[in-house]
């Protein structure tokens, strides 16, 4: 490829070598280690492909890059970029779905076995020194109320079916539980997972994960409603979206005993502010949006977003892949 027809790929933060040495050697890569629009607003005017992580992509930023030929999203889903813009001006957009979906998937299950076990306020009490010497440690533990409870036996709610939640299923099924799923698509369901409706899902799970893009249908899914469906035992946790998720509501609901314990993953906005009342709360297992983040799943998500871009800016004109 000679230097006049060398794509110039621009990136708004870097993704994992596995995907970067794929993208430099087919073009001219450049990090802009920014994510926003007036940053982007000069390289993007002569960008041929724009990759980002998890900011957004506004009409007006594919509007101002008339050379650009296709979008990349490193991460699951695509609910940041605007695709209506996107279809209007025959840019493609091309994600990732399912390179991180073991990652999430296993961090579900660490998140689900962290409330259940009542880890956070077991670990916070032990650095407070709130163990009295002169009586053992079971004992303290079960005196100050944190005896937890296990997941063999139990029931688990997938609100989506798609990739990470069928991960999520073969491991709470190896773990002895059993698994409901909720999915407005219907998938067939592997044996041993049941569909079921929204409202026996939360009448009957004892851990609800959620695994469903953020969208007008989806915004505010789990608010006071649905709280009130689910058991007063019930642990929710929640690697989707935020807005998924009415946090004053959550929080309600814990404070009065309506929902033992929330894990959430993702917030908005990202980060969230340090004093935010959900990285205080007792029952709260907060993290900074870091469940796919495993080496594997991130050179699993680099290199497909890298394959897909290359697909695009090597396609003969006129054609897509």
């Amino acid at each position: 490829m000679s230097a006049v027809s060398t794509p110039k790929i621009l990136l708004t933060e870097p993704i994992a070598a596995a995907g970067m040495d794929l993208l430099r050697a087919a073009g001219d890569v450049h990090v802009a280690h920014a994510t926003d629009p007036a940053t982007l607003a000069e390289p993007l005017a002569t960008a041929d492909a724009l990759v980002v992580r998890s900011s957004p992509v506004t009409a007006a930023m594919l509007e101002a890059a008339p050379r650009l030929k296709v979008v990349g999203r490193h991460g699951a889903g695509l609910d940041g970029i605007d695709l209506a813009a996107a279809d209007r001006l025959g840019i493609p957009v091309v994600g990732t779905p399912g390179a991180n979906a073991e990652s999430v998937a296993e961090f579900v299950i660490l998140a689900a076995l962290t409330l259940a076990r009542q880890a956070p306020p077991a670990v916070a009490s032990l650095a407070r020194g709130d163990f009295p010497p002169g009586r053992s440690l079971p004992s303290s533990v079960v005196a100050a109320g944190l005896t937890g409870t296990m997941l063999t036996g139990r029931t688990l709610g997938l609100v989506g079916f798609g990739a990470i939640g069928r991960g999520v299923a073969a491991r709470a099924r190896a773990l002895g539980m059993t698994v409901v799923a909720y999915d407005v698509a219907a998938p067939t369901p592997p044996e041993g997972v049941r569909l079921v409706d929204l409202d026996t899902l939360l009448d009957n799970a004892d851990v609800v994960s959620l695994h469903v893009p953020q969208t007008p249908a989806t915004t505010g899914l789990i608010g006071p409603a649905a709280l009130t469906r689910m058991r007063p035992h019930a642990l929710l946790v929640n690697t989707a979206r935020a807005g998924v998720v009415d946090t004053g509501a959550v929080l309600d609901a814990l404070d009065a005993g309506r929902l033992r314990g929330y894990a959430v993953d993702v917030f908005h906005p990202e980060p969230p502010d340090p004093t935010h009342p959900l990285l205080h709360h007792p029952r709260v297992f907060a993290t900074p949006h870091m469940a796919a983040m495993t080496h594997d799943a991130l050179d699993a998500m680099a290199t497909a977003v890298a394959r897909g871009v290359l697909a695009h800016l090597t396609a003969p004109e006129g054609t897509r892949p």
